[in-house]
């Protein structure tokens, strides 16, 4: 039995305009999740950060990130694929929830410091976070998200995370990506790195090529193209006029 928290994406209507004109989305089938760390990867515009937002919106988070209670909106920016989306859910219900986009990362930080500013008897909700996300680097925010925020059994959706990581702190996020994995998390990735998209046992799927299918980690544009310029780097900047 198929116990994720998403095993199916599918679209419920078809219409004109964007999203729909973008052709990995406008083919989009039956899509299902068979492990618990998926992976979109793809060129720029394929589609996979708006397939990922859409999911993220149709479970009920905020479109600019966080976690489901989280409601501001600083700019509405989102498509409405989210309301042609249909979501086939196992049979368990996640604990825990995060949507981390990197580009709004910051508007979360604002808003959790907003939020605590209010008189409240809980506790400060930055404690969760281990303090302040705007007093870290970004990079040290999205790991303080990882290891202090997130507790396992959960739902996360991220897009593009290492725009914030080095590459020895991407190192670090795929241990603990993989430690809630064993605590029963699951996680749908948008992602350019090569480090991520090594994760032993990930589903990859690709959006290039106007449709959405399944890809070996060594068939990836990725770890072709980075592996033959670290292999040919001179070759390649002067192909690039250098």
């Amino acid at each position: 039995m198929n116990e994720l928290y998403i095993t199916e994406i599918s679209l419920k209507e078809r219409r004109n305009g964007y999203p729909f004109s973008i052709p990995a989305i406008g083919s989009l089938g039956v899509l299902e999740l068979t492990a618990p760390v998926t992976f979109f990867t793809g060129a720029n515009g394929s589609g996979k950060s708006t397939l990922l937002e859409a999911i993220a919106v149709a479970w009920g988070f905020n479109a600019e990130g966080g976690s489901r209670n989280m409601s501001f909106s600083t700019y509405d920016s989102h498509s409405p694929l989210y309301n042609s989306l249909r979501l086939a859910k196992g049979p368990y219900r996640p604990k825990d929830g995060f949507f981390l986009r990197a580009e709004s990362y910051y508007n979360v930080a604002s808003h959790i410091e907003e939020l605590d500013a209010q008189p409240a008897f809980a506790p400060m909700i930055k404690m969760a976070y281990g303090g302040s996300l705007h007093e870290k680097s970004h990079g040290e925010s999205f790991a303080a998200l990882l290891n202090e925020r997130l507790g396992g059994m959960g739902l996360y959706l991220f897009d593009e995370p290492e725009a914030a990581l080095s590459i020895d702190t991407q190192l670090v996020a795929l241990a603990r990506i993989r430690e809630l994995a064993e605590e029963r998390s699951q996680f749908i990735i948008a992602t350019h790195s090569p480090i991520l998209l090594a994760y032993p046992g990930a589903e990859i799927l690709s959006f290039d090529g106007g449709k959405i299918k399944p890809v070996a980690y060594e068939d990836t544009d990725i770890y072709r193209v980075y592996k033959y310029f670290l292999n040919n780097r001179e070759r390649m900047l002067a192909e690039l006029g250098f």
